[in-house]
């Protein structure tokens, strides 16, 4: 029987969020600086300080817990640009809207998991995408691909288009991340410069 099964109710609760948040926190990291396809759930278990039978109380395998962070993230991310879209006249403001949502989407993630961390602890660089950020770059795909089916956006390979975006969007927000203070403001002017000066220099459609 679990350890935890030998707690009262409320500190048993309290355990287990706390175990698994560890495991998220964690299987965060491990993602970002390893990459999906590399880490291994013994990795993220070293990483959290529980004991592997801990870990399966929560979770089969990393692809549960890569799911259940992308979740959390599409959760947490996919109604704030859907403000964003209901807010916006037309496809500059919701270039910008949506970019400056991310980027403020980002640098609060990074805040709150910074705050969970012991202060001796060294933060290690993330060299990858996070599952919450997968499921943050389909949200935005997707509705890049829906304004332009609109007719709101440019007349571009709607794909390409998305793509572009995102790129620019995950290159800037990687490196807005290091920089202290956090400037989502300048990152958000930088990244939609670019992605608006590239869309004016494609060709016109003949259509």
């Amino acid at each position: 029987m679990s350890e935890i099964a030998y707690l009262p109710a409320g500190k048993r609760e309290l355990t287990k969020v706390a175990n698994r948040q560890a495991i998220m926190d964690a299987a965060r990291e491990v993602f970002g600086e390893l990459g999906y396809e590399t880490a291994t759930v013994r990795d993220i278990i070293r990483r959290t300080g529980l004991a592997a039978g801990t870990f399966y109380n929560y979770y089969r395998s990393k692809d549960e817990v890569y799911l259940a962070l992308s979740a959390e993230g599409a959760r947490q991310f996919a109604p704030l640009l859907k403000a964003q879209r209901a807010q916006s006249a037309d496809w500059n403001e919701f270039v910008r809207a949506a970019i400056g949502a991310y980027f403020l989407f980002l640098s609060d993630a990074h805040k709150t998991w910074l705050a969970r961390r012991p202060p001796e602890e060294v933060v290690p660089h993330v060299h990858g995408e996070t599952p919450e950020m997968a499921a943050v770059f389909n949200e935005v795909r997707e509705a890049i691909v829906d304004e332009i089916a609109m007719g709101r956006a440019p007349a571009a390979d709607p794909d390409y288009v998305a793509a572009a975006c995102i790129a620019i969007a995950r290159d800037v927000g990687e490196r807005m991340l290091t920089r202290r203070p956090i400037d989502t403001q300048g990152a958000t002017e930088f990244a939609v410069a670019m992605i608006q000066g590239g869309l004016q220099g494609l060709p016109k459609s003949k259509a």
